[in-house]
């Protein structure tokens, strides 16, 4: 095992290189060490974790353990149905049975094996309700974890993103951001959030960040403390710069400092895709996506693997339905002349707050997914304009669950406000201006919601009709948990610009995660996984978790497959859908 800032040794053999950091790449090295290889983790950045880190650290997998342990035990064609109905005849993506066969044991792998442990997601409903789809028992989620347990590799761990944490301490989904929303309106709630700052400011002093790792910063750190574990050396500033061949196979790495290392069973791509290559962006994304693109993902991740991969014969996808996991971003100043990026996850659905664009119409459900709610503003969006919208809240609302950036109540606006992020406006005329929208429009716009709203309806977009749409909201507002009236001034707004959590095009790889070439041959000695591999659902987003649950699984598969005990799923599993339990 590496020390921390240890450098590779030049002409090194390992059994098996990977070159990325987040769930795919440390799930696929944390697997090939626990059957016995020696691996090594090539880090581009200064840390570890890669968007993983960043993210909230669900993966959606069906028929998962600890759904089948509560109870829900769902018929083997549910899921593929759900997904048929989305993705059409692109189910038959060989990758796709394999998944929902694979991924189970994945997660059970990891529980009986590693320092990882999952909470359910157990009541979190699938995004669109559709043939096919559950209301709860698909998905898993990092559970909370000690960041002491890294000792001192808690500092090559990657901190929360700094604009949606408190202070450098992450918030969890479910209980723990309910609390914190609720802490001035319900004691116990006071008495929760307390405590997590006072652990947090202790952690602060005597640590230097938080300790109370959640969500995918959960994931990633116990993913680097089970390699520690199993002896994975993981090196940092250790970005790939190209591969090495020994006749037809892939035999090595070299790096950007011209270190090169050798490797007997092969390389693993999992640099995290290319949310922050504009080349490859404007190649793939295409006109609708706006002409700048702001992607809440580590700016580390610029198409690495794709463009290494595609050297030596690797096949960048550019047939999906979305070529990026879209999402709503709004832009934070940094203080230095730069922005951060904020990803719009939750408040939208919130009630008291809605989307307008153009002169001030709404144009979408505002409690859809997040990718669902930008796949509508590029739609609606004409040539040549920028698909950029505005979130408007009332002060209630605004107070009560926040907007983007600007924090709830009891957090002052005051410098959101003089930085220019957070519009506001006495009265809907006054914001209108503020904002460079039409007033009349806007006042129009808002008198037909308030009216609807306040029965709980929405003819227009449907809001608060689906399983999704009610639990992203508030549980206990009434008659809708998505929809209440903007009626109290002052009025604010944030202005949302073309985002995304990362992207699907990439590497063409068969159902073992070896990337193919323009022949659908794999090329010897060379896998992708996490975004450096192409979509498995096809560009489609019909969940949450829909990236880190192929990334961990495929990382896992890869393992297999690279030290040869890959056994995979029957035919009669892959056509039933049956969990594999032949690994």
């Amino acid at each position: 095992m590496t020390e921390i800032d240890q450098r590779p040794v030049r002409g090194a053999t390992y059994d098996l290189l990977v070159v990325g950091s987040g769930a795919g790449g440390l799930s696929c090295a944390v697997t090939a060490a626990h059957l016995g290889l020696r691996v090594a983790v090539l880090e581009k950045a200064s840390v570890l974790g890669g968007t993983t880190a960043w993210s909230g650290g669900w993966l959606w997998v069906p028929r998962n353990p600890l759904a089948v342990e509560a109870g829900f035990h769902e018929p083997a064609d549910e899921p593929l149905a759900y997904l048929t109905g989305i993705m059409g005849n692109r189910v038959g993506d060989p990758r796709v049975a394999t998944y929902l066969a694979t991924s189970p044991e994945m997660v059970q792998f990891f529980r009986d094996n590693t320092a990882v442990n999952w909470i359910d997601g157990n009541k979190v409903p699938d995004f669109t309700d559709t043939v096919g789809a559950a209301t709860g028992g698909r998905s898993v989620c990092a559970a909370p974890f000690d960041g002491r347990q890294l000792g001192p590799w808690i500092a090559k761990l990657r901190p929360p993103l700094d604009v949606i944490s408190l202070a450098g301490m992450g918030i969890a989904s479910g209980k723990d951001m309910a609390h914190f929303f609720n802490a001035l309106r319900k004691p116990v709630s006071t008495a929760y959030v307390m405590g997590r700052l006072a652990k947090h400011g202790v952690d602060l002093v005597t640590r230097g960040r938080s300790m109370q790792l959640v969500n995918g910063n959960a994931l990633a750190g116990s993913l680097l403390r089970s390699a520690l574990d199993l002896g994975v050396d993981l090196f940092t500033d250790a970005g790939a710069a190209g591969l090495i061949h020994t006749g037809d196979r892939v035999s090595g790495v070299r790096l950007s400092d011209g270190t090169e290392l050798n490797t007997v069973q092969g390389v693993v791509m999992a640099t995290g895709g290319f949310p922050h290559d504009p080349e490859t962006q404007a190649r793939l994304f295409g006109p609708d996506a706006g002409a700048t693109h702001y992607s809440a993902a580590p700016r580390d991740n610029t198409g690495d693997g794709m463009r290494i991969g595609a050297t030596v014969g690797g096949v960048v996808r550019d047939d999906l339905a979305n070529a990026g996991a879209w999402a709503p971003v709004s832009l934070v100043p940094d203080g230095k002349g730069g922005f951060t990026h904020f990803p719009h996850l939750i408040d939208r659905a919130k009630p008291g707050i809605i989307a307008v664009r153009g002169r001030g119409e709404r144009f979408t459900n505002e409690a859809d997914s997040y990718h669902a709610f930008m796949r509508s503003l590029f739609d609606a969006t004409s040539d040549g304009e920028a698909p950029e919208c505005w979130l408007i809240a009332d002060h209630k609302a605004q107070r009560r669950w926040g907007l983007g950036w600007a924090r709830p109540a009891p957090f002052p606006l005051g410098k959101f406000k003089r930085s220019g992020y957070l519009k506001h406006g006495r009265t809907i005329a006054d914001l209108a201006a503020a904002c460079d929208l039409d007033p009349a429009t806007l006042a129009a716009t808002i008198d037909r919601f308030n009216a609807n709203a306040t029965r709980g309806e929405d003819p227009d977009f449907a809001r608060g009709a689906s399983p999704y749409n009610r639990v992203q909201g508030d549980p206990e507002h009434r008659p809708n948990p998505s929809l209440a009236p903007l009626s109290r001034g002052p009025f604010y707004a944030v202005r949302i610009v073309p985002g995304s959590l990362g992207t699907f095009a990439g590497l063409d790889c068969d159902e073992n995660a070896r990337v193919l070439d323009a022949q659908k041959s794999p090329i010897p000695g060379l896998f992708a996984v996490g975004n450096d591999q192409s979509s498995i659902f096809a560009g489609h987003y019909p969940s949450g978790g829909i990236t880190l649950g192929p990334a961990m699984t495929f990382g896992y598969i890869a393992a297999h497959v690279a030290a040869g005990a890959w056994v995979g799923p029957s035919e009669t599993q892959l056509d039933a859908g049956e969990p594999n339990a032949a690994v």
